[in-house]
Formats: structure tokens, C-alpha cells, sequence
């Protein structure tokens, strides 16, 4: 009979004996669940895919005989990646500067270093993109399976006391039963804070790596644009 009674609990009989604010509870810890997963598995194979792009389109950029070439190249293939995109809004930026405008009175340099660091911080707000929700997933479903347990514990004692039955077997089932909301506030927070970490530092690593891009593109550009003077002076 004790064996029976044993087998009879489990997560299914807490589904079973919680209340609805339990099952709030449950809800929102399996809305983070999921939330944290879809951006875990979309933010990892979309990095992944950029990265490849990018690498990629780096290699074929430096071994362009000359930039014209290279931007021929950027022409037949549609810029599908940061870095490519840094190339296109440069050229547009130095193709611009021959006409006169508000946004190129402070000189090509001036213009051409604008461009290339808005095009960087466009580049910084898309990768920030899920990173709140991960770090809210891992902050907040800890606490949220807590209030879980303490408010499992507090309707299992209730109903206890109605019951007339305090003995060690009657309440360490339903205790334990409301303890599986930490467990699962924990299996929501582990994973996101984790990717949370990991996205945070390919980000680092991925805008050093576009600012550094974007530095030697700017000295190609000038020491093309400055050469292209004076040949034309001479």
C-alpha cells in the first residue's frame, strides 16, 4: 500500500493538486522555456551562417586585384552579411562625396568615417537582438519557480491541515511535489544564462573583429581616393 501510495506522486499528481495560481506559475515558466530555446537555436545557427559569409566574403574582398574588381564582384553578389554590407555603404558613401550636400561638408574622411561607424553600430543593435529576453529567462525564472514552490507549499500545508493528517508521509509528498518548481525555474535559467554568456562574448568578438575591418577599408579608401588626386593633378 505505502509502495502504491509513493508511485501516486510525481510532477503528474502535482499537475493534478495545483491550484490555478500554480498553473500560472507553470505557464510562465513554460513561456520562458520556450522563448529562450527559439532564440537559443535561431541566434546559434544564424551566427553560424554569418560567420561562414563572412569569411567567406573577406577572403575573395583581399584577393581582389583591385577594388573596382571588388566591387564588381559586391555588385553580382547582394552584400548578405555585416561585413559586406560595410564594403557597399563605403562605396556609396565615396561615390556621395563628389556632390555637394550637408553631409559631406565636413570632407570625404569625415563622411566616410560617419559611414563606416553608423554601419558598425547597426551592426552592434542587430546582434544585441534577444539578448534582454535571455537575460530576463535567466534572471527572473529562478525567482518565479520560488514563489512557485513557497505558494506549492503553502496550498499543500492547507490542505493538510484540513485533513487532519500531519504525519511525515503526508507531507513530505506534497512538499516535494511543490519543490519541483525551483527545479524547473533552474532548467529555464541554466540554459538561458549560459547562451546569454556565449552570445555576449561571439558579440565582442564578432564587432572587434567589423571594427577592424572597417579600420583597414578606411585606409584603403583614402589611399585610393588620395592617389586617384593626384593623378588627376598631374
Amino acid at each position: 500500500m505505502e509502495q502504491v501510495a509513493v508511485e501516486g506522486l510525481g510532477f503528474a499528481h502535482f499537475l493534478s493538486q495545483t491550484d490555478s495560481m500554480g498553473r500560472v506559475v507553470l505557464g510562465i515558466l513554460l513561456l520562458l522555456s520556450v522563448a529562450s530555446w527559439y532564440l537559443i537555436l535561431t541566434r546559434a545557427l544564424a551566427n553560424t551562417l554569418a560567420q561562414r559569409r563572412a569569411d567567406a566574403f573577406v577572403k575573395q574582398f583581399w584577393q581582389a586585384p583591385t577594388l573596382e574588381q571588388a566591387a564588381a564582384a559586391l555588385r553580382d553578389h547582394p552584400a548578405d552579411n555585416a561585413f559586406a554590407e560595410l564594403v557597399q555603404k563605403s562605396l556609396d558613401a565615396m561615390a556621395d562625396s563628389h556632390h555637394d550636400s550637408l553631409a559631406v561638408a565636413g570632407g570625404m574622411g569625415e563622411y566616410l568615417t560617419r559611414t563606416l561607424g553608423n554601419q558598425v553600430d547597426l551592426e552592434a543593435a542587430r546582434s544585441e537582438y534577444g539578448l534582454t529576453v535571455l537575460a530576463s529567462a535567466g534572471s527572473a525564472a529562478p525567482y518565479v519557480g520560488l514563489f512557485g514552490t513557497v505558494w506549492g507549499i503553502y496550498h499543500a500545508l492547507v490542505q493538510i491541515g484540513l485533513s487532519g493528517q500531519g504525519t511525515l508521509d503526508k507531507v513530505a509528498g506534497p512538499v516535494g511535489e511543490a519543490l519541483i518548481m525551483t527545479a524547473l525555474g533552474l532548467a529555464v535559467a541554466i540554459p538561458a544564462v549560459l547562451a546569454y554568456n556565449a552570445f555576449n562574448r561571439r558579440n565582442r568578438m564578432w564587432l572587434a573583429r567589423l571594427e577592424s575591418f572597417s579600420h583597414d577599408l578606411y585606409v584603403l579608401l583614402t589611399i585610393k581616393t588620395g592617389s586617384s588626386s593626384t593623378a588627376r593633378q598631374e
